[in-house]
């Protein structure tokens, strides 16, 4: 059992206590950063799209297509396909279409994440094989840091869960080492910021931007 699997089983709440592994669904914080990730794309105005993004090889536009990606690689994985059949980027939707692209995506991981035993399939990911419950945990991580780094680009304050984002902080300090950065591991050196930080700041900080 790798880190990952062992802190899904096991998740921890704010103050470090560990709950009982079938206290928590991973897919509901899954379904919350889904939903976010929605709202704050569809808040995007089109004199935005060239913006720049706190993700350094993204801009508004890269990075709302990339998202689009990234919702549909979530039902390609939970149906147990090849995560690399999906692009990394929507390059078919057009500008300003990326949030109708969404919600069929969004409909779809519903549709595909319905089934409770999900949880415990081995899915694979890019990364390599995983339990459902960890291939949840590590898309509420990824779509609630490109949410932010979207939301920090267009100017939106996104009403963040700190609940979740304590959870995801909880999986990603396990899982996702500080040490030797870059290369396979597609984050940048951990930014220093203080325990009594916002929980979205401590997390973002984790994977590499400055608050």
């Amino acid at each position: 059992m790798n880190k990952t699997e062992q802190l899904i089983e096991t998740p921890s709440d704010s103050t470090g206590a560990v709950a009982a592994p079938s206290s928590f669904d991973p897919r509901t914080d899954l379904a919350a950063a889904v939903a976010l990730a929605g709202r704050t794309l569809a808040a995007v105005r089109p004199e935005q799209y060239d913006a720049p993004t706190p993700c350094e090889e993204f801009d508004v536009r890269r990075l709302s297509s990339h998202l689009v990606a990234v919702v549909r690689r979530i039902s390609v994985i939970g149906r147990g396909e090849d995560p690399f059949s999906v692009p990394s980027f929507a390059d078919e939707v057009a500008d300003g279409a990326w949030a109708e692209a969404w919600v069929l995506g969004a409909r779809e991981v519903a549709e595909v994440w319905a089934d409770p035993g999900m949880l415990g399939r081995q899915l694979r990911l890019p990364m390599g094989v995983l339990p459902g419950a960890a291939a949840a945990a590590v898309y509420t991580h990824e779509l609630t840091v490109h949410t932010w780094d979207l939301a920090r680009a267009t100017g939106q304050a996104p009403d963040w869960d700190p609940a979740l984002i304590e959870r995801v902080i909880g999986v990603v300090r396990g899982a996702l080492p500080a040490e030797t950065r870059g290369g396979r591991i597609p984050f940048g050196e951990v930014v220093a910021v203080g325990p009594e930080a916002p929980a979205i700041d401590r997390l973002v900080a984790w994977a590499g931007r400055r608050p």
